[in-house]
């Protein structure tokens, strides 16, 4: 853990998507306080008529979808720093509009997801692991 993907309404070049991988580790790190080393990005590009939102009234509107599968304990306004950062991110890297961008959290004990490099389980989310941000 953690994890984060994305689901995006175009194709995209495997350079842009490590670019795209490279800043959400850099904002993940950063925001979340924690090493980049923890973070492995999926970049789903399911391309032009993949991924949509649904209004009330009106045809839906392409839209990206990410998903953050992190830790447990960090406050609202960190996980609501972090959706914004990633939105950013894609609207600067991909062109998207962001109005129709939308972030989704689902929080898990730290044992629920094991990294070998880690020699095992993670650990439960404490803010002991913070590092100083420059």
């Amino acid at each position: 853990m953690p994890s984060i993907q994305i689901d995006l309404p175009l194709t995209v070049p495997a350079a842009t998507k490590q670019a795209l991988a490279q800043r959400f580790g850099e904002i993940y790190a950063e925001i979340m306080q924690v090493g980049a080393d923890l973070l492995t990005v999926s970049i789903h590009d399911v391309g032009e008529g993949g991924v949509w939102r649904c209004h009330e009234s009106g045809p839906p509107t392409p839209s990206a979808l990410i998903m953050c599968d992190i830790r447990a304990g960090r406050p609202v306004e960190t996980r609501a720093r972090l959706a914004q950062a990633l939105i950013d991110a894609c609207t600067e890297l991909l062109d998207l509009d962001a109005l129709w961008m939308k972030v989704e959290f689902t929080q898990h004990a730290g044992d629920e997801m094991y990294h070998p490099h880690l020699g095992g389980f993670n650990k439960d989310w404490t803010g002991s692991e913070r590092h100083p941000v420059a």
